[in-house]
């Protein structure tokens, strides 16, 4: 366990040390983001906003409710400034995932986005690259506070990344040589193996592949898109990192994927049950089935259930509440069409969580907590806030 601003936290979400499931989300904390570098003179960086809870229901409150994500997501991007002497590579990748080659970095003397520093073949702790038999391959640091804690992490949050995620065709220097980000999609190929955790491999694999995609891997047995889908729609998600989230939403970008390329009616987002089948269907029972848990276990106030997709509960402690309902609002954006999002039980959920951010905009951070929820905000304002922000 390490200790985050005087509090005690279990690292990257590591549940099956716990005794009993339901301690189970527990953040997934590391190193925290820092106060801001800058208050301009306040106690709050939100003084308007922070502790206060602003109208419940999106339509009471839409120019409102915006502007203040505009807020939020500045603050996290610009005045938590991470640096390079001090941050790992987990605690950069994770502000990449929110805001893309947007996000700076302090380094050197200077600051540049941090996307380019790192896949120009700078120097962070954590940020391991290696030369594999078929590509790259980024060293796995399980219970690392610094490094990659899972296979693919980076290549799954490169691939997700702001709105759009990152080419395929990026270049990517390690050790004064090139390559692209496809070195490292061809490597997680090849390393594909059953009983795995392909959570951010198949991130990747629904990114930058068509669904129907067939490769050998290294063992010389046939992969699949959907076979990767089946194996991670058939883990158990309690026990999964996070609560389970990362893992619904490597489910829900596959499926995604699958639902835009096949899809006939394109007025519908979702195909209904009877139109899936295989590893599919499984994929769309395990993402149903969880939000509607999330859904049903959602808090009074619009958070979500510090046991995630488990249980219903609560706690004292706002940064607990803040990893929870962050890490499950970005699964709701990614998969939710418009009329669900627009539903008030979703819409209550955005409020809370930028509220959170205003409450906790002058203290330390865990990384993980605010840029999944600020990587949920940015996708959720790039739909719902479309006329304010034209």
């Amino acid at each position: 366990m390490y200790a985050v601003s005087g509090r005690k936290v279990h690292v990257d979400c590591l549940r099956e040390f716990l005794p009993n499931i339901v301690a189970s989300l527990m953040f997934c904390l590391l190193a925290g983001c820092g106060r801001p570098t800058t208050q301009a003179g306040t106690d709050k960086a939100f003084p308007e906003a922070a502790g206060q809870n602003a109208p419940v229901g999106f339509a009471m409150a839409r120019e409102g409710l915006c502007s203040r994500i505009d807020g939020v997501l500045a603050h996290a991007r610009d005045a938590r400034l991470l640096n390079a002497k001090v941050h790992g590579a987990w605690q950069v990748v994770h502000g990449i995932l929110a805001f893309g080659p947007e996000f700076p970095l302090a380094h050197n003397g200077s600051v540049s986005s941090a996307m380019e520093y790192l896949l120009d073949d700078g120097t962070l702790k954590g940020w391991s690259l290696r030369r594999g038999d078929t590509g790259l391959f980024a060293v796995v640091e399980e219970g690392s506070t610094t490094g990659q804690g899972h296979p693919d992490q980076w290549l799954g949050y490169l691939s997700q990344c702001g709105l759009t995620g990152i080419p395929l065709d990026t270049k990517l220097v390690v050790a004064g040589k090139h390559y692209t980000v496809n070195d490292l999609l061809t490597q997680a190929q090849a390393d594909i193996k059953p009983g795995q955790e392909a959570t951010w491999t198949l991130m990747a694999l629904s990114a930058y592949l068509p669904p129907d995609t067939e490769w050998q891997a290294r063992d010389g047995s046939t992969w699949t898109t959907e076979r990767v889908v089946a194996m991670e729609a058939a883990a158990d998600i309690s026990t999964s990192a996070c609560g389970g989230a990362h893992r619904l939403y490597g489910l829900v970008s596959a499926l995604n994927r699958h639902i835009a390329a096949s899809a006939t009616d394109t007025t519908h987002k979702h195909k209904t049950s009877t139109q899936l089948s295989g590893g599919w269907a499984a994929a769309d029972d395990t993402i149903e089935s969880s939000i509607e848990r999330a859904r049903r276990f959602q808090q009074a106030d619009g958070s979500f259930s510090i046991h995630s997709f488990d249980r219903p509960g609560t706690s004292a402690d706002t940064f607990a509440k803040l990893s929870t309902t962050g890490h499950i609002f970005e699964v709701l954006v990614a998969w939710l069409d418009d009329e669900r999002l627009g539903e008030p039980w979703v819409q209550r959920a955005a409020e809370r969580l930028v509220t959170y951010l205003e409450q906790t905009a002058d203290l330390d951070v865990e990384c993980g907590a605010l840029y999944h929820a600020s990587h949920g905000l940015l996708l959720f304002r790039e739909r719902m806030c479309r006329s304010e922000n034209k």
